[in-house]
């Protein structure tokens, strides 16, 4: 068994649990995780949201309720956070309510059905301990270490830990004024802007993607005043190939790819993107698609070898198969880890440098 894992599931434990379980917070989060007790044979209470956000009565069948009136109906229980934070305010009222009341954030993947329980843990075993030795310094082992009993426990207190600034990836990655960058999965040019906070402004090229179009207008609306003649926009998902690919048209940072999709949008490689071009530094966030982004660039990756910062997050496996992968396509890679603060375990990041 790995060394570094001292947790329980969070799956496990809530089956023998005496006291109430119930919800805290609506929308995909409650629904998955509601599945995901039915799955387990756990009875869910009640399901509470903040008084701003208490404008209708009822959700998946339960009627919503504050948390002081599930108080009043229930002596002690246990809750389970079914929302992502970041907000330092947010972050701080979780922490209050966990105070109170013991508060667990079960990890639900935004992609795929597996969740990340006991034997989910012992069937990945082997690759899990692998990533641990590639891991370039101390604080990465123990990122993953964190992340991985997080995984497993749903302890927000594990991820607060070992929380780091967005500029401390920037400053492994030693960014300058002088990259090629790519942002795969641009939304409206927000890590566009804080690519170009971190350089003062400086750069030789951008390239940005972004498949969904209402993102894209405001994509091109925020960084067209910024040198137009070497900021390369396109509407496109990032993907192994070229090619048009169903996407599911969401707007916002919701968006993605999947068979079920409404429409119809085009898909660009990595390697296609770049032949016969350099590029410096990608910044990968394409919603659960970057292995298969990762394999589109393999020229790319051995060729010229850019600094990476790719999310680590969106399926149960990232945190492992990812690093394995990188590590395959370009062994000359350094692997870093970083979490910025972030409940669940989003905003985990995977940075490659040589």
């Amino acid at each position: 068994m790995l060394s570094f894992v001292t947790e329980r599931s969070v799956w496990e434990r809530l089956r023998e649990e005496t006291r109430p379980v119930v919800l805290y917070g609506m929308g995909d989060g409650a629904l998955k995780i509601l599945d995901a007790c039915r799955r387990y044979g756990i009875t869910v209470r009640g399901i509470f949201v903040s008084d701003d956000h208490l404008r209708r009565r009822d959700f998946a069948e339960f009627p919503l309720k504050s948390l002081t009136e599930l108080e009043a109906e229930l002596d002690d229980f246990i809750i389970l956070l079914c929302f992502a934070a970041f907000r330092e305010d947010l972050l701080s009222k979780i922490e209050e309510i966990g105070r109170k009341h013991e508060l667990l954030a079960p990890d639900v993947p935004l992609f795929g059905g597996d969740l990340f329980d006991w034997s989910y843990l012992l069937h990945h075993e082997e690759e899990i301990s692998r990533v641990e030795s590639l891991l370039a310094d101390e604080q990465s082992r123990k990122v993953y270490h964190a992340v991985i009993n997080f995984k497993l426990s749903g302890k927000p207190a594990l991820l607060r830990s070992v929380e780091t600034p967005r500029s401390e990836m920037y400053r492994l990655l030693r960014i300058t004024g002088q990259e090629d960058y790519c942002d795969l999965g641009g939304y409206d040019g927000d890590t566009v802007l804080e690519f170009l906070n971190e350089t003062g402004g400086n750069f030789s090229s951008i390239t940005v993607l972004e498949p969904d179009g209402k993102n894209f207008r405001k994509l091109e609306r925020n960084l067209s005043p910024r040198s137009p003649e070497k900021i390369r926009m396109i509407q496109a998902a990032s993907w192994e190939k070229d090619g048009l690919l169903s996407f599911h048209n969401c707007a916002g940072r919701n968006s993605f790819l999947g068979k079920d999709g409404k429409v119809q949008v085009p898909a660009r490689s990595l390697d296609s993107l770049y032949r016969g071009g350099q590029v410096s530094f990608i910044k990968m966030d394409v919603e659960g698609a970057e292995r298969e982004t990762l394999l589109g660039g393999v020229e790319i990756l051995r060729r010229q070898a850019p600094k990476l910062l790719i999310s680590a997050y969106h399926r149960s496996e990232d945190i492992f198969s990812l690093p394995l992968l990188l590590n395959q396509l370009q062994p000359k890679y350094r692997l870093y880890l970083r979490h910025q603060p972030y409940i669940p375990a989003w905003e985990t990041n995977l940075c490659a440098t040589m």
